[in-house]
C-alpha cells in the first residue's frame, strides 16, 4: 500500500489502469474531456503491477481498475466516479484538489 500511496500523491488526479481495459479508457476520457490531466499508472506495463493491483483491492477498490485518486484520496472505481459525475460533485472535488481551475 505504501507504493500506492506514493504514486497517488504525485498529482491531483491519479488513475490506476490497465491499457486493455475499456472502462479504464472511458474513465480516462471523462477526465481528459473536463480538461484534467491525470497521472495514469498502467498496471499491465509495471513489473510490480500485480502487487499494486492487490493493494488496491485491499484498499476497497473493487474491481481494482480503474482506481481513481483525487487529492491523494481513493475515490473509487468506475461506478463511483460516474455517480459523482452525474450528481455534479466530481467537478467540485477536482476544483478542491487543484485539478481544475474553472
Amino acid at each position: 500500500m505504501d507504493r500506492v500511496a506514493k504514486i497517488s500523491s504525485q498529482k491531483a488526479v491519479v488513475i490506476f489502469s490497465k491499457s486493455t481495459c475499456c472502462m479504464c479508457h472511458a474513465i480516462k476520457r471523462l477526465f481528459y474531456e473536463q480538461g484534467v490531466s491525470p497521472l495514469i499508472h498502467e498496471l499491465d506495463e509495471d513489473p510490480r503491477g500485480k502487487e499494486v493491483e492487490w493493494a488496491l483491492l485491499r484498499a476497497g477498490c473493487s474491481p481494482a481498475v480503474p482506481a481513481v485518486f483525487i487529492g491523494g484520496k481513493l475515490v473509487g472505481s468506475a461506478n463511483t466516479v460516474m455517480t459523482l459525475q452525474l450528481d455534479g460533485s466530481l467537478k467540485k472535488m477536482l476544483k478542491d484538489a487543484g485539478a481544475l481551475w474553472l
